[in-house]
Formats: structure tokens, sequence, C-alpha cells
């Protein structure tokens, strides 16, 4: 087993929100949850009791829970959470109307802006207003194309509260990426900047627009944020305001929240769309309300006045779950552009300047961190600190070396994970509990989470497919346009009937911690030997001259053979030399199945707009298939570097 990187302390055990839920809980239902594990096994072996505890110790806000917390508890899918709930979504997140603040916004070096709890509830109640008057009501979809900046939380919130549906999507997204989704939700209103700053120059977006709103008929009313110019030309967008004369005709006043059912759907998210026109992944109020409210309070330990930050974008799931912190009366500390411009302290910069008490990234983040040889814990002071958060992909052992070793040494790092398709985590940290290199910490309270083999089976101490075996709050409703579910059932039911399959290829340790080894469907599969790509990418990614790397199982000689990708440091030739030393250190540190038969230099690796590499994409350009949809991709130029290769055809 191996050593803890960090302990927490006494005083911080005594003081975090889990122990005192722990408490409430033995109190409630006269059980003895005497540590983590006995409280785990109690949320998903007593599932009402545990979510009915969840939602009285966070203080979710309902008109009425109703008298049933779970019906049809033993059909996934098929249950139902508190069939007789009435609530808003965004009530809940508009509990707080004083002066402390609500929003912080950095974007990049140009705007700093914050908004207090009364002035956020004001700007919610004129745009709410407004989007009545423009004919929106309950059901209606609204839809934002917008940078991470306090209007895409304002439209969001106003949307919900009257019982409108929101979906987002962020300004990089290219024209038929934007169409693909929001053309099959057919929003009534969006919202949209007039374009963004990446790396210190202004991106424009009025071009664009035009074309989206030209094939997005349903569209009655676009309002146009003005952020990188004070007057954007909008003469030729289609039924176009500015957000100032949207709402130049309402004052603010108390909201008149749509109190509606649990599942009510509150936001539609989507696939990544790297195989496809992307899913409309359909979700309903109480279940992502209650999943965040557990997961910011009991794993992340978020109090009232935290505050809080996640690097992310409006179209990934990130921003849905950080903006949920208003419910905990934290602060959301928003950021918008690159995070090394105009030098990679910047956000580090932003946490000493706003007291950030938990800073969220992704697992490729800290690694760029550490490649660049950034030390912020001899520059920065980040005396707030108590929370580190990663996702996106496994965070590599040295990966958690380095953020005790250069960034805090008492801090919790949690590596989380989860998906879009659930909106939340299915294993995330554990603030009572050591953190142990590689690992995350454990499998989420109230999720019935486990590792099957291929004949459906638990194991234990051996790599599998990662399922959740019972119905939680946060499935999801369905999907947009899915008459019957079937293609819902066939996203997640079809494996393993009755149990949901997420498609993460993992294992559950004898510490009661998960590691992932990255998506089943990408798994490699030399001579009938299933190998996760991210087992290879911990050990390349090592090594100095190795930016980062993408590996694929390559159909050869009746067989799969191991092809590995490697961006180079900068004036680096791959040549044999350093090609046998990449294989060998492979060799050394996983087995002889996991060495490449081929290592192959490319210059750039494409990924999706949230910053993953995509194997599935690379693999079908080797085999010469078409890449369904490269509008999913941040950078579909790369792929042209995969394409007939001659070191391929040997």
């Amino acid at each position: 087993m191996a050593e803890p990187l960090w302990q927490p302390s006494e005083d911080r055990i005594l003081e975090a929100n889990l122990t005192r839920f722990m408490d409430e809980v033995d109190g409630d239902w006269n059980v003895n949850v005497a540590d983590f594990a006995a409280l785990y096994d109690f949320s998903v072996n007593e599932r009402e009791k545990f979510w009915q505890s969840v939602k009285d110790f966070t203080g979710a806000v309902a008109e009425t829970w109703g008298t049933v917390v779970l019906e049809d508890g033993d059909k996934m899918p098929g249950a139902r959470w508190f069939p007789g709930a009435r609530l808003n979504f965004a009530e809940n997140l508009l509990r707080r109307r004083d002066g402390a603040d609500a929003i912080v916004f950095h974007g990049e070096d140009r705007v700093r802006r914050r908004l207090s709890y009364a002035e956020l509830y004001d700007e919610v109640s004129r745009v709410a207003q407004a989007l009545r008057a423009a004919g929106v009501t309950t059901g209606d979809r609204v839809a934002g194309y917008l940078p991470n900046m306090p209007e895409a939380i304002i439209a969001m919130l106003a949307a919900t509260s009257i019982g409108a549906v929101w979906s987002s999507c962020s300004p990089d997204f290219g024209v038929e990426g934007v169409v693909d989704r929001f053309g099959q939700i057919e929003p009534k209103v969006l919202f949209a900047a007039d374009g963004y700053f990446y790396n210190g120059k202004p991106q424009d977006c009025i071009e664009k627009l035009d074309e989206i709103l030209v094939k997005l008929p349903s569209v009655r009313r676009s309002v146009i944020i003005p952020y990188t110019r004070d007057d954007p030309p909008l003469d030729d967008l289609a039924h176009a305001v500015t957000w100032a004369d949207f709402v130049a005709d309402v004052e603010a006043g108390d909201i008149a929240f749509e109190r509606l059912p649990f599942d009510h759907p509150v936001y539609i998210m989507y696939s990544s769309g790297t195989t496809g026109v992307p899913k409309c992944i359909v979700h309903g109020a109480g279940g992502t309300l209650l999943q965040h409210l557990k997961e910011h309070q009991l794993h992340c330990d978020i109090r009232p006045g935290d505050r809080v930050f996640y690097f992310t974008t409006c179209g990934w799931m990130m921003w849905n779950w950080l903006v949920s912190v208003l419910a905990s009366q934290a602060t959301v500390l928003l950021y918008d552009g690159s995070p090394f411009y105009p030098s990679g302290n910047v956000l580090f910069d932003y946490a000493d300047a706003e007291d950030m008490t938990l800073f969220g990234t992704s697992a490729k983040y800290i690694d760029a961190l550490a490649k660049a040889g950034l030390e912020p814990m001899e520059t920065h002071g980040l005396a707030h600190l108590r929370t580190m958060t990663s996702t996106g992909s496994p965070l590599a052992p040295e990966s958690f070396d380095y953020v005790y070793r250069s960034i805090r040494r008492d801090v919790h790092l949690a590596s989380i994970a989860g998906g879009t398709d659930l909106i939340s985590c299915f294993m995330l940290g554990n603030p009572l509990a050591p953190v142990r290199r590689g690992e995350i910490q454990t499998r989420g309270l109230g999720m019935a989470t486990d590792v099957f083999d291929d004949d459906g089976r638990p194991v234990r101490g051996e790599k599998g497919e990662l399922v959740c075996t019972k119905a939680f709050p946060s499935m999801p409703v369905g999907f947009w346009n899915d008459p019957g579910g079937s293609r819902y059932h066939a996203a997640y039911f079809e494996r393993f009937p009755g149990v949901w399959h997420h498609g993460d290829f993992c294992e559950l340790t004898d510490t009661g911690g998960i590691i992932i080894y990255g998506r089943s469907d990408a798994t490699l599969n030399p001579g009938g030997v299933r190998i996760g790509t991210s087992e290879i990418y911990r050990q390349v990614e090592q090594l100095e001259e190795v930016v980062e790397s993408i590996v694929i199982g390559q159909d050869w000689d009746s067989d799969v053979r191991v092809v590995l990708f490697v961006v180079l440091r900068e004036g680096i030739t791959l040549d044999p030399d350093l090609a046998d030393r990449i294989k060998r250190h492979i060799r050394a540190h996983c087995s002889p199945r996991h060495v490449p038969a081929k290592v192959i230099q490319v210059t750039d690796i494409p990924r999706t707009k949230s910053g993953k590499i995509t194997e599935l994409a690379v693999r079908d350009v080797v085999h010469g298939r078409p890449v369904k949809n490269t509008e999913a991709l941040a950078n579909p130029q790369a792929l042209e570097l995969y394409q007939d290769l001659p070191d391929l055809r040997s």
C-alpha cells in the first residue's frame, strides 16, 4: 500500500461538513457510521434515508418534497426520486441577496468584474422578465454561445427560474458544431457574445453568429453581449438586440420562481460528438441539485463564504458543476481565456488575489505546469487554498508528486471522475482520508459504483469495466428526441442489463480507492490482452523529451499492434536511440505487451473542446475511416498528421 502524500489534520476533520453530516445521520437514523466506509455502505444500502439526509443537511429548498423519496428503486432505468416534489433549481442558487461576492470574473488581463448576491439576484430578475416578455415559457429551450462570463450564469438562472431548459457551448465552437447541438433542441432565445479573448487577442464571433442564426430558425430573439468591443455590429444578425436593450424596459423585483417536478429538465448537455452527431442528454433539476450539493459540501467540504474556482468553458460539464456552488452560498470565481497568458502564473495570481479556497482544473493543466518548470509554492502564498481538484483525464502519479512538491503541501488533492452523462461524479475526494499517489480516494456517496469483469462479475484489485449497480438521482431524464428511450438504453444498459455501464477501464484497489486506465472503448488489445491507454501515457510523459502522447491499436497481421505518437520538445527529433529508450522505459515500468511496435513523432494531437485527447478519431484516420464529426474537435486540422503514414504500412 502506497504511503499517504497528505493526511487531514485533526482540526480539519473536526471542522469538516462530512463529520457533521455523519453525526446527523447517526442521530436521525440511529445507525453507527463511525467512519467513511460505514457511511458509504449506508448510502448505497439505505438510499432513501441517505438522500433524505442530504436534502435536509444541505438545506435544499422546495415548495414540497412529497412523502416518497424513491419509487421503483430496483429499476435502472425507471427509478423515480422524490416523485411528489415541487422545486425550482434557480431558487436554490439564489437564496442569498446580500452584499457579499456571488461572482468574480477575470477575462484574461482585459476585464475584471464582480457581482454581489444582491446584484446577481436583481440581474436574474430583469432577464427572467425579459424572457417571459419574449414568449419563453416552461419547457422552452434557451441557449448560450458564450465565454465563461457572468452573463452566462445570469441567463441560465433566468431561464431555469421560469422552468425553461438551459443549454450552452463555448464560443470556440465552429458553426456546424453549434448547429449540430442547438439545431436538435430548437432554442427560442440565444444568448451570445460578440467575441472573446484568448492569448491576449480578441476573437470575433459576429460572422459565425450570422451563419448560426440562419441555421437556427427556432430562435425568435438573439441577445448579444458586447465583450470585445463597445458597439458590435448587429444589423445583419437575425432578431438581435444587445443585452442592455433586452432588459431596458424592466425593473428588478422578486422573482416568480416556477416550482416544478423533481425530474423537470434543467440542462441539456452533449456527448463529445466525435463519433457522430452529439447525443442530447437531458438532466433533471432535482437530481442535478442534490448531487451537486452532496459533492460540494460532503466531498469537497465547500462552506458558506468559500471562494471556488474551476478552469472550464461553458461547453464542459464542469461549468454546470461550478455554478451550483451558489447553492452552498459560496462565491463563484470565473476565468475566461488562456491559463498561460500572459504567463503560466496567471491562475495562481488569481488564487492569491481572490483568496481561492478550491482550485479546480484538468490533469493536463497540472502536467503542463510541471513540464513548464513552474513552482507556485515559491512564488505565491495560496494561504486560503484547502482543496485542489483534477478531472478530464486520469491524474498521473507524478502529477500528485508535483502538486505536493511544487504547489502546496497542505492541500486536499482530489482527483475526480464522472461525466457529462451524469453531470456529476462516480468517484471523487474524501476530506477525512489520506491522499495516495495515483489513486482517486473514494467512490461517491450514494453511488453504487463497482468494477465488473467481462462476464459481469465484481472484481477487486483487477482491471475491469466501471459500472453503477443502483439508480441514483442525477441519472439523465433521457435523451432529447428519443421516444421510448431506445438510444438512452443502448448508451448505458445494453452491456450489463439493469446496470449502468460507463465505458471507463479501471480498478478498485484494496484501499477503497480507484485507478482509471482510460476509456474502455480505447483500450488496446495486443494478443487479446486489454491494456489501458493511461498506463502508457503515465510512463512516456515522464521522459523529459516528451511533451505529450497518444496511443492507439492498429489492426495488423490478424492482431492488434500498439502504435505510439509523441509530441517532443522544441528542437528535438525522434531518432532510433530515443525511440528505443521510450520502448525500454515502457517495458521496464509496464510490461512487454505495453511496448509499442511503432513510435512516431507528430507535431499536434487532436482533442475535444474540453481538452480530452481523441484516440478513437486517430484510430479511424489511421485505418482510413472517416471521422464523422470533426466539428467536435478543438483542432481538427491535427488529424491530417495521421493520414497515410508510411511508417504504418510496414
